[in-house]
């Protein structure tokens, strides 16, 4: 699992980064930068998560990553100075540390070794992307959600109110987990039908709890 950038800092190289930051808060459904938009600040969640995604040509939304507290963004177009290459929108209400990229470069300048694990998360990334390229051509829709599903309750999940299997702590809905792993909303509607009756989770509307992990996990490959 790719480690989250604010986990890499020492507490000096922390403080120095929130002496120059500014905070800020987004809503549920606000859009924190869009793709295309000009490059001038990288963000630092605090809480809550946000979805990153682009659009086709004929308007489809693909789901590139979901990201929650600690995670860095916006740090591609800080690199190559390019236009934001995908959309941000908060998927609960969000607070973050946000940094001008002339603070930015300032700040990496001055702290080295930041720079060093700047490389190792735009590696873990890399990597993360390449093991999803190789899901969409060796899994089925099925076996693409199964995964996605693992990576949510690893990442995010908490214990189910009932005591039974972890919850997914977060409002992802068909379309969006759809437009996540390349599938139409009648195959991920499908997809969960069968994992649900195979036992290894429990669905309503907005919430899934994963019943058998370890079963989730051998079918996502």
């Amino acid at each position: 699992m790719t480690a989250e950038f604010w986990g890499m800092l020492t507490q000096p190289e922390r403080d120095d980064f929130v002496r120059t930051a500014t905070a800020r808060r987004w809503k549920r459904g606000d859009v924190l930068f869009r793709e295309g938009d000009e490059s001038d600040w990288v963000i630092v969640i605090q809480s809550g998560r946000i979805k990153a995604s682009c659009h086709t040509a004929n308007g489809s939304e693909i789901v590139l990553a979901v990201r929650g507290p600690g995670s860095l963004l916006g740090e591609l177009s800080a690199v190559d100075h390019e236009p934001r290459s995908a959309t941000l929108q908060a998927l609960d209400p969000v607070t973050a540390l946000v940094m001008r990229l002339s603070d930015w470069e300032a700040f990496l300048l001055a702290h080295g070794r930041v720079t060093y694990q700047l490389m190792r998360l735009l590696a873990q990334r890399l990597r993360d992307a390449d093991r999803k390229r190789i899901e969409f051509g060796a899994q089925d829709s099925t076996g693409r959600v199964a995964a996605r599903l693992v990576e949510l309750a690893e990442r995010f999940g908490v214990p189910a109110d009932d005591g039974r299997g972890v919850r997914i702590a977060l409002a992802l809905s068909q379309d969006e987990l759809a437009g996540w792993v390349g599938a139409s909303r009648e195959a991920v509607s499908k997809a969960l039908g069968a994992l649900r009756t195979a036992g290894w989770i429990r669905t309503s509307r907005l919430s899934v709890v994963v019943l058998d992990l370890p079963a989730l996990r051998k079918r996502a490959g």
